[in-house]
C-alpha cells in the first residue's frame, strides 16, 4: 500500500515541478514521463495483487480529521480500478506528450502551459478516491478530482463555449457532491464511524438505504454522465484538450461507476430486488437517449461525448442486473452481470480513449472538429485512420473486437431473466433488453456516420485536403489501446478470470466454476445457457472470408479500370464530387427524423430560393434537449431566485450578522440534542 501512497506524493511532486518550469521546453516531458511512470507502476501492482488474490492492503494516515485520520485500502475492487484508472493515464500521457509538442510547434498561444500541473493532480485524485476506506477521505478525494478536472476544462477558456461549459460543470459537481455527502451521513447514521468497515457493520434499515440508494444515483450518477443528470458532460468533455477529454470520458465516468459499486454492492449489505429494477431503468433511458444524442451531433468530440453517455447506460444496466440476481440469491448470475460490467468497464476506457485521441490527432491536422469540414483523411493519415476504425468497429460492438465480448456477457445475464421469480422484473428485463439491442445497433449507425464522413469521401475543405499525418507519439498512443482492444476481443477470458476476486467479493460468486472450466482462450460462462464464445475462431473465420472476398472480387470484377469525373449535379469547380458527396446531417436524417422528431422536437428548416434567384438553399436543423428543458432551465431559475435572495445579506448590519449567528448555533444544538435520544 506505500507503494500506492508514494505514486501518488510522486504525482504531486510531478505536478509542483510542472508548475515551476512550465515554459521551459523539457517541462512537457518531465510532466508526462513522470505522470507516466507513476501510473505504471500502480497498474503493474493491482495486476500482481489480483493475480496473486492476497489480502488486502491497507493504511492509517495521521492526516485529515483529528478522530478520524485518513483511512486507505485497496481491495479486488480498487484493484480493478486502479488497472483502469492508470492504464488510461499511460496511454493519455504518451499522447499528451505529442499533442502538446504539435500544438506547441503549430500555435503560438499553446494553452498546455496550464494542463501540465493539473494533468498529475487529476490523476492522482481518480488513484486517492479509489483507495480511500473512510467517507471523509473518499469525499475530499472525490473533490479534489472534481476540481482538477474544472481546472483543465478551464485551460481552454478562451474557446467561446469553454465558460458556460466551465460553469455548468462546476454546479453538477458540487450538487454531485452534496448527494454523496448526504448518503454517506445516513450510512454513518447516529454513531458518527465514518470508516467504511463501521459502515459494512451496521447495515441501515429499509428507509435509510432506500434514500442511499436514490442518492448514490444521483450524486455518482451525475458524475458518470445517467440521463438527465448528463446535461454538463457534452460540454465539458469536448472544452479540454483531447487527451484530457479521453480521460473524462473513459477514465473519470469509471470511477463514478465505482463508487455506486462500493455503495451498492459492498458498504449497504444485501440488497433489495428494487434497487436492481430503478437501477436498469436509469441504464436503459441513459443508453438510448445518450446515442441518439450522439447521431446528431456534427462536433466530433461533442459525438464521442454524448457515446459515453450511452456507454455508461449499458454499464448500468449490467449493475442492476447483478443488484436483481443477488437480491434473488443466484450469485453465479449476479457474477455474470457484474463480470459484463467490469468488462464493459475497461473496454469502454480503452476505445474511447482510442477515439478521443483520434480527434485529438484530426484536430492537429486540420484544425476542425467539425465533420463537414472533414473528408478524405484516410489518404492524408493513414495510420490514424486504420487505428481509428478499430475504436469504432469496437464500440459498434463488431466481433471479434472486445466491445461485442462485454455485449455478449450482458445479453447473456438478460437471457437469464426466467431465473427470476418477480414477473414484473421479467418484463423489465424483456424491455431493457430491447432497448440495449436498439442503443446497440444505433451506436454502429453512428460509428459508421462517424468514420464514413471524417476519413472516406473527399476533402471537404482545403485543409482536410492538405492534412499531414501526427507525430509518432500520438500514433503510438492511439496504438497502444489499439492493440488491447484486439487483444481482449479475441482472448477476453484472462482478464475476466482476473477479475475474479472482486467478483467473489461483491457476489460471492463467480461466473466459472471446476465443471466448466475451459482452455485460456475459451470464454464459456456456467451460466451463458450452453452458449460460448471463442475469439480465435471467429478471428480465423472472419480472416478467411475476408480473403476469399476479395480474391473473389478481383477475379470477378473487370481488371479495366477508367477514370473520369463523376457527374457533379450541375456544380461546376475542380472537384464537384466533394460538393455534392452527403454530409452528417444528411447520413444521419432518416434516423433523426425517426426517433428524434418525437424525443427531440428535432425539425429540418430548408430555405429553398424562388426560381431565377441565385443563392444556394439552406438546411438548418434545430432540436431540444429535453433534459435541459426539463432540468437544468427550472433548477438555474431557483438558483438565481435564491441567489437575488441570498444578496441581501451583504447588506446586513452587525447586529443582524450576530443575531443570525446565535440562531443558527441553536438550531444545531437542537439537532445534536435530539440525535442523541
Amino acid at each position: 500500500m506505500g507503494l500506492v501512497v508514494s505514486a501518488i506524493a510522486f504525482l504531486f511532486a510531478v505536478a509542483v515541478a510542472g508548475a515551476a518550469a512550465k515554459r521551459l521546453p523539457q517541462a512537457s516531458t518531465v510532466v508526462y514521463g513522470g505522470t507516466a511512470g507513476a501510473c505504471a507502476l500502480v497498474a503493474l501492482w493491482a495486476a500482481v495483487r489480483l493475480a496473486e488474490g492476497g489480502p488486502d492492503a491497507s493504511l492509517v494516515l495521521p492526516v485529515g480529521l483529528p478522530w478520524i485520520q485518513a483511512h486507505l485500502r485497496a481491495d479486488a475492487l480498487s484493484a480493478v480500478f486502479l488497472i483502469v484508472v492508470n492504464l488510461g493515464g499511460i496511454t493519455a500521457s504518451l499522447f499528451g506528450w505529442g499533442y502538446e509538442r504539435a500544438h506547441h510547434d503549430s500555435h503560438a498561444g499553446s494553452q498546455d502551459g496550464p494542463v501540465l500541473p493539473l494533468y498529475p493532480l487529476f490523476l492522482a485524485g481518480m488513484n486517492m478516491v479509489l483507495i480511500a476506506a473512510d467517507a471523509f477521505t473518499f469525499l475530499l478525494s472525490w473533490e479534489f478530482m472534481s476540481l482538477a478536472s474544472w481546472l483543465l476544462v478551464l485551460s481552454t477558456h478562451r474557446e467561446a463555449e469553454t465558460p458556460k461549459a466551465a460553469r455548468l460543470y462546476i454546479v453538477m459537481a458540487s450538487f454531485g457532491t452534496a448527494c454523496l455527502l448526504l448518503a454517506f451521513g445516513v450510512l454513518a447514521t447516529v454513531h458518527g464511524d465514518y470508516s467504511f468497515a463501521a459502515i459494512r457493520a451496521q447495515a441501515p434499515g429499509a428507509g435509510a438505504a432506500a434514500l442511499v440508494v436514490v442518492l448514490i444515483l444521483l450524486g455518482a450518477g451525475s458524475k458518470a454522465g445517467l440521463v438527465p443528470l448528463h446535461v454538463w458532460l457534452p460540454l465539458a468533455h469536448p472544452a479540454a484538450p483531447s487527451h484530457v477529454s479521453a480521460l473524462m470520458s473513459g477514465v473519470m465516468t469509471k470511477v463514478a461507476v465505482y463508487a455506486m459499486i462500493r455503495v451498492l454492492f459492498d458498504l449497504l449489505g444485501e440488497p433489495e430486488w428494487w434497487w436492481g429494477g430503478v437501477t436498469m431503468g436509469f441504464g436503459a433511458l441513459t443508453a438510448v437517449m445518450g446515442v441518439l444524442y450522439a447521431l446528431m451531433q456534427d462536433d466530433v468530440k461533442r459525438l464521442l461525448a454524448y457515446s459515453t453517455v450511452e456507454n455508461i447506460g449499458a454499464i448500468v444496466i449490467a449493475l442492476g442486473l447483478a443488484l436483481v440476481f443477488k437480491a434473488a440469491h443466484t450469485p453465479v448470475i449476479a457474477a455474470l452481470a457484474l463480470a459484463a460490467a467490469l468488462l464493459h468497464v475497461v473496454n469502454h476506457s480503452l476505445f474511447k480513449s482510442l477515439l478521443f485521441f483520434a480527434a485529438g490527432a484530426m484536430l492537429t491536422a486540420t484544425g476542425s472538429r467539425d465533420l463537414n469540414r472533414l473528408g478524405g483523411l484516410i489518404h492524408r493519415m493513414p495510420t490514424t485512420a486504420v487505428l481509428a476504425l478499430i475504436g469504432a468497429a469496437a464500440i459498434s460492438a463488431l466481433p471479434p473486437l472486445n466491445g461485442f465480448v462485454g455485449e455478449w456477457l450482458l445479453f447473456q445475464a438478460i437471457l437469464n431473466a426466467p431465473a427470476l421469480s418477480e414477473w414484473s422484473l421479467k418484463i423489465e428485463i424483456a424491455v431493457v433488453g430491447a432497448a440495449l439491442a436498439l442503443a446497440t445497433a444505433l451506436a454502429a449507425a453512428c460509428f459508421v456516420r462517424l468514420y464514413g464522413i471524417a476519413f472516406l469521401g473527399r476533402p471537404r475543405s482545403r485543409a482536410a485536403g492538405e492534412a499531414v499525418e501526427v507525430g509518432r507519439a500520438m500514433r503510438l498512443g492511439m496504438a497502444v489501446p489499439a492493440v488491447l482492444c484486439v487483444v481482449l476481443g479475441v482472448l477476453p477470458t484472462p482478464l475476466i478470470r482476473l477479475f475474479e476476486p472482486a467478483l467473489r467479493l461483491l457476489v460471492e460468486a463467480g461466473p466459472f466454476d471446476g465443471r466448466a472450466y475451459q482452455p485460456w482462450f475459451w470464454l464459456a460462462p456456467t451460466s451463458a445457457i450452453g452458449n460460448s464464445y471463442n475469439g480465435l475462431i471467429m478471428l480465423v473465420v472472419i480472416g478467411l472470408l475476408s480473403v476469399v472476398l476479395v480474391l473473389g472480387i478481383h477475379r470477378k470484377a473487370s481488371d479495366r479500370v477508367r477514370w473520369s469525373i463523376p457527374w457533379g449535379c450541375g456544380f461546376d469547380g475542380p472537384d464537384p464530387a466533394a460538393v455534392t458527396q452527403y454530409t452528417a446531417s444528411s447520413f444521419g436524417q432518416p434516423i433523426r427524423r425517426a426517433f428524434g422528431s418525437t424525443v427531440f422536437r428535432a425539425r429540418d428548416h430548408v430555405d429553398m430560393p424562388a426560381p431565377g434567384d441565385t443563392r444556394p438553399a439552406r438546411l438548418s436543423v434545430s432540436w431540444t434537449d429535453p433534459a435541459w428543458v426539463a432540468v437544468v432551465v427550472p433548477l438555474s431559475r431557483v438558483v438565481d431566485w435564491l441567489a437575488d435572495r441570498a444578496n441581501r445579506l451583504q447588506f446586513m448590519t452587525i447586529r443582524r450578522y450576530l443575531t443570525l449567528m446565535f440562531l443558527a448555533l441553536v438550531v444545531l444544538l437542537v439537532m445534536v440534542a435530539v440525535s442523541q435520544r
